[in-house]
């Protein structure tokens, strides 16, 4: 049985979810956003120089402290979903997605089953060799969330078949890369918002959790009202440049 208080629960459950980015790879960032109210912190692997280890100690940093946390591959390529699953991630966000093909293929490659993951059991997801297989698999399959993050123009039309694609746990809408993709100048372009309109539609009918990137509390709520749950808020750079402008304020 899946517990209630998992992150994949709270996702299905339409949760209003709050985390942010780290984009230093340091687990020291790590714990001390654990230490707070956030619901979340996903590692952004994709676009920050997080090397394998650094990666590994940062989600030790994580689980440590209780926080779900997921990963942001470099790619969709099974190597770099597995990596980030055996050390412990709660899961992983995957980047350009843009079909349901490539949707099935990311699901299974983060899950064990035929063609799927491959197995280890020494890594720390598999308690280093203390977990029994099928134990391992079980705790796997009920915590494991996979998110895929839709950001090119291809994808709009696709999203509900993407959104339908079993063990697909949410779809992430990616606003930049999104406007880039129509030639749009921004995210808050009238293509671009008709875009997020249309994509958080379908999967909402599929029964999708939708998430974003949101700047502000008004954004939350916009967003909110058309049927997001999941907020992604700045980053640990973010946090810095504001704080010490805040400081340099005080002059």
């Amino acid at each position: 049985m899946v517990s209630d208080t998992t992150l994949g629960a709270k996702l299905a459950r339409g949760d209003r979810l709050i985390g942010t980015w780290v984009k230093t790879p340091a687990p020291i960032v790590v714990e001390v956003l654990a230490d707070t109210e956030l619901d979340l912190v996903i590692l952004d692997a994709e676009h920050a120089p997080f090397s394998r280890l650094e990666l590994d100690a940062c989600v030790f940093a994580a689980n440590a402290s209780g926080m779900d946390v997921l990963v942001r591959v470099p790619t969709a390529q099974p190597h770099h979903v597995l990596q980030a699953l055996d050390t412990g991630a709660t899961g992983v966000l995957v980047p350009h997605v843009c079909t349901a093909e490539e949707a099935v293929d990311v699901a299974r490659s983060a899950r064990y089953g035929p063609g799927g993951r491959g197995y280890a059991g020494s890594t720390r997801a598999a308690g280093y060799g203390t977990k029994p297989m099928e134990v391992h698999k079980a705790d796997s399959a009920a915590r494991t969330v996979v998110v895929v993050q839709l950001e090119d123009a291809e994808a709009v039309a696709q999203a509900g078949q993407i959104a339908a694609t079993d063990g697909i746990d949410g779809i992430f809408i990616g606003t930049v890369d999104l406007s880039v993709s129509l030639g749009a100048p921004g995210p808050d372009d009238p293509a671009v918002l008709e875009a997020v309109d249309e994509i958080t539609r379908a999967a909402r009918e599929e029964g999708c959790p939708v998430g974003i990137f949101a700047n502000s509390a008004d954004q939350v709520n916009h967003f909110a009202e058309i049927g997001v749950t999941l907020f992604l808020m700045q980053s640990d750079h973010a946090f810095l440049r504001s704080g010490a402008d805040a400081l340099a304020a005080m002059r």
